[in-house]
C-alpha cells in the first residue's frame, strides 16, 4: 500500500479515462462494423487487453477500408 501513496494521480486519472474511452468507443465501432482486416474476435481481444495501444491499433489497422 505504501507504493500506491506515492503515485501521482493528477497523472494517472486522464491517462486512465482515456484510455477507457479508447476501449469503449472501439469496441462500439467494432461491433457496429460489417468487415475488419482479420476475425472480429481477435480485434476484441487486442482491444482490450493492449491497453493504450490496442484501440489505436484497431483504428489503424483493423478496419477495413472501403
Amino acid at each position: 500500500m505504501e507504493a500506491l501513496q506515492g503515485i501521482s494521480w493528477g497523472i494517472i486519472a486522464p491517462i486512465f479515462v482515456i484510455q477507457l474511452i479508447l476501449l469503449i468507443i472501439a469496441l462500439i465501432d467494432l461491433s457496429k462494423i460489417n468487415q475488419t482486416n482479420g476475425p472480429k474476435w481477435l480485434w476484441a481481444i487486442i482491444i482490450i487487453f493492449v491497453n493504450i495501444l490496442g484501440p489505436i491499433i484497431y483504428f489503424v489497422f483493423g478496419r477495413k477500408q472501403s
